[in-house]
């Protein structure tokens, strides 16, 4: 059963990642706002303690409304591409790629879980 509790885990890091992905793209023009990241899902997996949620640096930034989940730690990300005038570190299409990727990895463990049952469920009934 550990399995399903991997996924799952897995499902709730990168519902936590694409939360701060979104974010840094609502803060795009927002001067001085620092592109975040998440920590690793290993980090996660391990129960790291996690901060309270996304911490904002100025009063125009936008926030999540919730914090993260336990053991996703979110800080600023030190790998953002470029920087421009206003202080502002967020790169649209690092976002999009990193979005696209949280997308794929998504779907990717939600069709793990589904087999998961399927093997499962054939195992408990024997009928498929």
């Amino acid at each position: 059963m550990s399995f399903f509790q991997l996924a799952s885990q897995r499902m709730t890091w990168l519902g936590a990642r694409q939360t701060v992905i979104s974010e840094n793209v609502a803060n795009a023009d927002t001067p001085n706002y620092k592109a975040k990241t998440t920590s690793g899902f290993d980090a996660m997996v391990s129960g790291s303690e996690a901060m309270q949620g996304l911490r904002t640096t100025d009063a125009q930034h936008i926030g999540s409304g919730g914090g993260t989940p336990r053991g996703v730690q979110v800080q600023e990300d030190e790998t953002a591409w470029e920087g421009s005038i206003d202080g502002n570190t967020v790169a649209l299409e690092q976002q999009t790629i990193a979005a696209a990727e949280v997308a794929g990895n998504y779907r990717l463990a939600a069709e793990l879980y589904r087999k998961g049952h399927n093997l499962l469920t054939i195992a408990v009934t024997g009928v498929r």
